[in-house]
């Protein structure tokens, strides 16, 4: 996959002063005073650089809370006036586009359930045409770096050069710590695919737990992402969506003065020591993939012994072992358990393929 997007620098279309991008707001904009009063004490906080507000809130079932809407759209202007900062909010049609862009908002972001169909996506982009303003767009629900490419083809297509992407995690096909896998993998691609488009973390709807918001929010400074887009809350706890991921401005403040910002630049010794250890794991990668093949070939002869004695490939109770075993061993090797997983799924569907090649050839 190599794409060419023609993208406006960060810092060409807003100032941070060297700082990772901060946007920041409630999931939702409720009420005039409750979006009014969120939006000022984040401002007097001084992080932010951005606020953000949901107005219209793709829910998964009918009756949740789906937003208030135009009527939220001056209180967003109210912020702006007041605060000084720009404004953000999610679309997902070309109404919604309009709309915002009439009542003066200033950056735009496209959700993950919008990102997943490439129908909506070009909608936008549609209506984006002729427009100068900055696309946040975040990866779609599944993992598909394809569809998330996608849309900014799409996006980009229609003339739109001030891009950012959006990590906000996966979906999870089972119960996980987090709402929805971080997958730092797939982000780490994204940017190696597109070095030049601001990574911005969003640990909230990774998390889904406020807990969890400032482990996630390191790991994100620790990748060398871009910036953040957290969700704030006068009163999360009532909040009328997402309540248990949202932080008050005051501890969203506190949290970010615990959070550890990376240097990008170092010196030449820091350099030497630097390759010497790339050095080590390069010939650690090695011996892996060594093993890895070593495995293979045992998963090989496992396939033969199958297939002679007409044994299915298979094995439910062996899959549930080794899914549960080897993140157990990876605990006690202090590896996180969900990435120990991820691997031996990998693997595992891998050892798989090979024997259900294997079945299928005639024995020597």
């Amino acid at each position: 996959m190599n794409v060419q997007l023609k993208t406006d620098p960060l810092s060409s279309w807003i100032d941070t002063g060297g700082k990772p991008l901060m946007i920041a707001g409630p999931c939702s904009a409720e009420t005039e005073e409750q979006y009014l009063e969120t939006a000022r004490a984040i401002a007097k906080e001084g992080y932010a650089h951005i606020l953000r507000a949901g107005v219209w809130k793709p829910r998964t079932r009918p009756g949740s809370f789906e937003g208030v809407g135009e009527p939220a759209l001056p209180w967003l202007q109210k912020a702006k006036e007041e605060t000084g900062l720009p404004i953000s909010c999610e679309v997902a049609t070309p109404e919604h586009v309009e709309l915002a862009l009439n009542y003066g908002v200033d950056a735009l972001w496209v959700g993950a359930r919008t990102t997943v169909n490439p129908f909506n996506v070009q909608d936008l982009a549609d209506s984006l045409k002729g427009v100068d303003v900055p696309v946040f767009i975040k990866n779609p629900v599944n993992p598909d770096l394809a569809l998330w490419v996608g849309a900014f083809e799409r996006i980009a297509g229609a003339g739109i050069t001030k891009l950012g992407a959006i990590h906000r995690g996966f979906s999870n096909a089972q119960e996980a710590k987090y709402r929805n896998s971080p997958m730092w993998q797939i982000a780490v691609q994204f940017k190696s695919i597109f070095p030049d488009i601001p990574m911005i973390g969003d640990p909230s709807h990774m998390a889904g737990k406020r807990e969890y918001l400032a482990e996630l929010t390191q790991r994100a400074m620790d990748l060398n992402y871009d910036g953040l887009i957290i969700e704030s809350h006068r009163n999360p706890d009532e909040a009328w969506s997402d309540a248990a991921q949202q932080l008050t401005p005051v501890a969203l403040g506190e949290m970010l003065k615990g959070i550890e910002f990376r240097n990008e630049s170092y010196g030449a010794d820091f350099q030497d020591e630097l390759d010497r250890l790339r050095g080590r794991l390069d010939n650690l990668d090695r011996e892996l993939l060594e093993v890895i093949a070593a495995r293979m070939s045992v998963v090989e002869q496992l396939g033969e012994y199958k297939r002679d004695n007409n044994v299915a490939v298979l094995q439910l109770d062996r899959w549930n072992k080794v899914h549960d075993s080897r993140a157990k061993w990876g605990q006690e090797l202090n590896l996180y358990s969900e990435t120990v997983e991820e691997l031996f799924k990998l693997i595992h569907m891998e050892s798989i393929r090979k024997q259900t090649e294997v079945m299928n050839q005639q024995p020597a």
